[in-house]
């Protein structure tokens, strides 16, 4: 029997599927069937009787297991396999392990896992999943394994937002974002600022390093955060040394989360792997201890950890000119972003290399086979010490630590350290392998200013980090030698530091170093014996007695009280002259030898008086006789609309007054400013409350509780309000635009299926458009001929023409006559040929 191909024919009246929208439907039908799939396999998952050792244990889903695949991700860490179960079903999770094992993976699964089975894709689902990091450099590493994990198939649209990029930038692409890794500064800015940022549909909530985040540096932003963000979500907790308060879990809204700590029954809170010691180093030898460490270990990959950013400047730059033979990069958080970034990836990839940094890259980052961790400064806190010494030693390799102790810290803080059970063993240096840079450093601050500069700053920094540390049982500013210090820096000096309190001794004696030199003078002198000598003694003795000594002590102490200057001298004998009535006299002899200007008549200035100067003073002395109200009878007077009393116009100088307003206005009464409610009613500008109707409405500070509270919640309004008419016009902005790009299509689907014209109409049209064309040319031309008030172009003239005949041919009529007789008599001369040519035509 042969085969029926009319059954797989396509007849007219059946279309076929577009193959692009046959396979979204396929691909939509095996999403929806794997997600129920999933969603069966958590609820199957046994999270208290089951351990997990492989993630092809667990129920995840395809993209996800490609992409741990593609990261060679198969086998579950601890903390991996106790925390990844609970957060699949939901749970907040309270997660600490050891540095180095495996907590990133811990919280990035169950992200794309709940994410991918809730289907929280695309900008319509807004923003799922919320991942905020202490700083730049761990938020930028949890991105990149997010992409490395999540990239492999998986569809939603993650973002990263820490800052160094334009807000604006950052705000378009927000609105769009299914997750977002982020810092809390950043973060907090777009949840205030970006209208059209909205976090209502927020399912997930991640702290890395945790107890970073909840502490005091950014406790203030993460409340603020936490205020924007819906409650009914799901928090994940996660750092090395976990917090337990009860303040910070009640901040957070933990709904009974689990705690999961996988190393919290170890003898040590650090690796196995991890080789750690301290060095007994007092402070002016620090810097000779690290040069020779580095000069020891220069095929080393080393990170050396600094207090402040301005001595990680400073040791770098005067470790740099001293060349120790290992490449030498710096990391601080005053740098730029991409700075960061390009010192990072630096040196990650380098194989020997020494990074001097700060605590911004103490948490979290994964630099690839560091050799040694070294700390010059004594961190704040055991805690710091466990995050800064877990950048080596990670996934179980080797590492080593060396911690630069003064003696005066010793005691302290290797008792923190035993708290947190920290084995730490000492080492001692050598002192055959221990070189001195006293006298490099002593040469290169002499020779460059900018260094001396740098080292004045970063010793400054250094002794106000010692001066805010919390811990006094550790840090005793007092017991460190800051000039011995300052001296290793190659400063000639210690610097003056504000805060710093001087020796009482040395106060004292510098406050009295000049009274002892005035006593050490006045003891050669010869004394008369005398009762006033006496009492002087009995004061001084009194004095020393005592000890306490008053404002009234010293100033009834103060000596020649009778000495004034000459200036003084003189006002005073010019007192006492007038008041004998000799004033006149004395002032005519002081004022011929001392005054430059000396004035020749005085004119007593009446009070009240209204004259705008004292010349028409000098004029009315020799007015007319006045009636009792100080009025001349006889002149005349005007009414001025707003003065108290009219003008006199009894001199000249009074009639020009009239002409000028601004003369005029000083005559008038200053008005009074009034503001008028809403009834209308006039009130004084600045009104005061009736004491008692004030204490009729409560307290005063209940009253200013009352109207912050008010104002907030006007300002909260206003606010909601305004981004919610923004996000008005930017939805009204994007339909219109895509009714725009609809009826554009739409125009050009009718233009492509229009028919063309037959030919012979082409034709003829194709004639009419050449004819309509030398219409056109004529009349243009025309035009040109007979406008006279357009701008006419002139003509470039021929290399055989004068200047007289250019001018000839510029005339109106030239033009035409060219043109006929160009007619006339052929083409057009243009060469030497041609005109010799019509020459010899023209003379026949």
């Amino acid at each position: 029997m042969a085969p029926n191909h009319h059954n797989n024919a396509v007849t007219g009246r059946t279309r076929p599927t577009k193959p692009k929208k046959q396979q979204r439907t396929q691909k939509r039908k095996r999403d929806d069937v794997d997600v129920e799939t999933l969603e069966q396999g958590v609820l199957e998952l046994d999270v208290q009787g089951t351990t997990y050792t492989s993630f092809s244990d667990l129920p995840l889903s395809a993209p996800t297991t490609a992409g741990l695949k593609s990261g060679h991700f198969s086998t579950l860490t601890d903390i991996q396999a106790k925390a990844v179960p609970l957060a699949l079903k939901g749970h907040d999770i309270l997660g600490a392990a050891k540095t180095g094992s495996g907590k990133t993976l811990a919280f990035l699964i169950p992200v794309l896992e709940n994410l991918y089975r809730a289907q929280c894709v695309g900008a319509d689902a807004g923003l799922g999943a919320m991942i905020i990091s202490p700083t730049r450099e761990l938020a930028i590493q949890i991105f990149e394994v997010l992409r490395k994990v999540g990239g492999k198939g998986h569809l939603f649209a993650a973002g990263l937002v820490i800052g160094g990029k334009g807000l604006n930038e950052e705000r378009d692409a927000l609105a769009r974002m299914n997750i977002v890794v982020c810092t809390p500064g950043r973060i907090l800015q777009h949840l205030s600022q970006t209208a059209l940022f909205n976090v209502d549909n927020l399912r997930m909530l991640v702290l890395d390093e945790a107890d970073r985040i909840l502490d005091m540096g950014f406790q203030r932003d993460l409340d603020a955060i936490l205020d924007y963000l819906p409650a009914d979500r799901q928090t994940m907790l996660f750092s090395a040394t976990q917090t337990k308060k009860v303040s910070d879990l009640a901040r957070l809204s933990l709904k009974e989360p689990e705690y999961v700590a996988v190393h919290e029954s170890a003898t040590s809170a650090t690796p196995k792997t991890l080789q750690q010691n301290y060095v007994i180093t007092p402070l002016p030898d620090k810097l000779d201890t690290l040069w020779s460490f580095l000069q020891s270990s220069k095929k080393s990959k080393i990170l050396v950890f600094l207090s402040s950013g301005k001595q990680v400047r400073f040791v770098y730059e005067s470790f740099r000119h001293m060349q120790p033979g290992i490449p030498l990069l710096h990391l601080h958080g005053r740098q730029k972003q991409t700075a960061r970034l390009d010192i990072t990836d630096k040196f990650s990839r380098a194989k020997h290399s020494c990074l001097f940094a700060t605590d911004v890259v103490a948490r979290g980052l994964d630099f690839p086979a560091v050799d040694w961790v070294v700390q010059v400064d004594c961190p704040e806190d055991a805690d710091t010490y466990i995050h800064r010494v877990g950048r080596t030693a990670r996934y179980e390799r080797n590492g080593r630590a060396v911690l630069f102790l003064d003696p005066s810290e010793e005691a302290g803080f290797l008792g923190r350290l035993e708290q947190k059970r920290v084995p730490v063993e000492r080492i001692n240096v050598k002192q055959n392998k221990q070189k001195s840079i006293r006298d490099q450093m002593q040469k290169m601050c002499f020779e460059d200013p900018q260094l001396k500069y740098l080292g004045q700053k970063a010793f400054a920094s250094y002794v106000r980090s010692l001066h805010v540390q919390k811990d006094k049982d550790v840090f005793h500013l007092e017991k460190y030698d800051l000039e011995g210090f300052a001296a290793s820096m190659g400063l000639p000096g210690a610097p003056r530091i504000k805060f710093l309190k001087a020796d009482p001794e040395e106060q004292k004696r510098r406050k009295n170093a000049s009274r002892q030199v005035m006593e050490d003078e006045s003891e050669g002198e010869e004394v008369e014996a005398g009762s006033d000598v006496q009492d002087d003694e009995e004061v001084l003795k009194a004095k020393k007695k005592d000890g306490v000594r008053t404002k009234y002590d010293r100033m009834f102490e103060r000596k020649n009280q009778d000495v004034f200057a000459d200036h003084y001298a003189k006002m005073i004998r010019d007192d006492e002259a007038k008041a004998n009535g000799k004033a006149a006299d004395e002032d005519e002899e002081s004022d011929a030898g001392d005054d430059l200007f000396a004035v020749k008549r005085r004119i007593p200035a009446e009070t009240g008086s209204d004259s705008p100067s004292s010349d028409e003073e000098e004029e009315e002395e020799d007015a007319a006789p006045t009636n009792e109200a100080g009025v001349d009878p006889s002149a005349k007077t005007v009414n001025v609309p707003g003065a108290k009393q009219p003008l006199v116009l009894d001199s000249k100088r009074r009639e020009k007054l009239l002409k000028s307003k601004k003369k005029l206005l000083k005559l008038k009464d200053q008005g009074k400013k009034v503001v008028f409610d809403e009834e209308g009613q006039p009130h004084q500008l600045y009104e005061l409350e009736d004491e008692d109707q004030f204490k009729a409405r409560g307290a005063a500070e209940d009253q200013r509780k009352r109207f912050l509270e008010e104002e907030k919640e006007r300002v909260q309004k206003a606010d909601e309000a305004d981004k919610a008419t923004a996000k008005e016009k930017k939805k009204a902005k994007r339909e219109k635009r895509k009714e725009r790009e609809r009826a554009e299509a739409e125009d050009g689907d009718e233009d492509g299926a229009a028919d063309g014209p037959p030919l012979e109409d082409t034709r003829a049209d194709f004639a009419n458009f050449l004819n309509s064309l030398g219409g056109e040319e004529d009349g243009d031309r025309e035009q040109e001929s007979g406008d006279e008030e357009g701008p006419k172009s002139k003509k470039q003239k021929k290399w055989f023409q004068k200047d007289d005949e250019s001018d000839e041919e510029a005339a109106p009529g030239a033009k035409r006559a060219r043109r006929d007789g160009g007619d006339r008599g052929g083409k057009e001369i243009e060469t030497f040929d041609d005109l010799e040519a019509e020459a010899a035509k023209l003379l026949g």
